[in-house]
C-alpha cells in the first residue's frame, strides 16, 4: 500500500511542478509519466482524468496551507509577527526556488479556462485564507500591534493581492528579491512602531 501512496504522491508533487512552471494547461499525462518514470496508464490508475488531477492537489495544497497557519497560529503568538512569518515563508520559498510561486494564485490567473471542480477548490483556497489574513488583523488591531487603515477584510484582500503580486513581480523580474521590495513597505505600513 505504501508503494501506491507513494506513487500517487511523486504524481502530484510532479504535477504541482509542472503548473507552477506552466499552468494548468502547460503539462499532460505524458509529461509526468517521463517525470515520475512511470506510463500513463499508472497515471490514469490514480487520477481517472487530469480534473480529478489537480482538483486532488488543489485540495491537498489547501490542506497543507490550512497545517502550516494552524502551525503558525501555535507557535508565533503576535499578529504582526504571524503576518511577518507568513511573509517570511513566501520569501525563502521564492529565494531557494522550493516553491517558488502560490500553486492557487497561478491557477487563479487562469479561471476562465479551469474546469469548476478545480476552480471551487481554487477559490475555497483564497477565502480560506483570506478569512484567517482578516482574523489576524483584527486580532493585531485590538492588540495595538497592527494598524489598518480600512477593514481588516480589506486590509486582508489588499495583503493577499500585494503577497502574491509580489509572486508575480519576482517571477517577471526573475528576481526573487523583488518579493521582499514589495512585501516589505506593507509590513512596514501595518506595524504599529512607525
Amino acid at each position: 500500500m505504501s508503494t501506491v501512496s507513494t506513487t500517487a504522491d511523486d504524481i502530484l508533487a510532479c504535477a504541482r511542478a509542472l503548473i507552477i512552471a506552466g499552468g494548468y494547461n502547460g503539462f499532460s499525462y505524458a509529461d509526468i509519466a517521463d517525470v515520475v518514470g512511470i506510463r500513463k496508464p499508472s497515471i490514469h490508475h490514480h487520477f481517472a482524468s487530469k480534473v480529478d488531477l489537480v482538483r486532488t492537489l488543489v485540495a491537498r495544497y489547501r490542506e497543507e496551507a490550512q497545517a502550516g497557519l494552524s502551525a503558525l497560529e501555535r507557535n508565533v503568538a503576535d499578529p504582526a509577527e504571524q503576518l511577518k512569518s507568513y511573509v517570511a515563508y513566501w520569501e525563502a520559498c521564492i529565494k531557494d526556488a522550493t516553491a517558488p510561486f502560490c500553486v492557487c494564485a497561478l491557477l487563479a490567473s487562469e479561471l476562465p479556462i479551469l474546469p469548476e471542480e478545480v476552480a471551487h477548490e481554487v477559490r475555497a483556497h483564497f477565502r480560506s485564507l483570506s478569512s484567517w489574513l482578516a482574523a489576524v488583523m483584527e486580532r493585531g488591531k485590538r492588540q495595538g500591534r497592527l494598524h489598518l487603515s480600512g477593514t481588516a477584510r480589506v486590509e486582508a484582500e489588499g495583503f493577499l493581492a500585494t503577497v502574491h503580486g509580489a509572486m508575480l513581480s519576482a517571477r517577471a523580474y526573475g528576481d526573487p528579491k523583488m518579493f521582499g521590495t514589495i512585501t516589505r513597505p506593507l509590513l512596514d505600513r501595518l506595524s504599529t512602531r512607525h
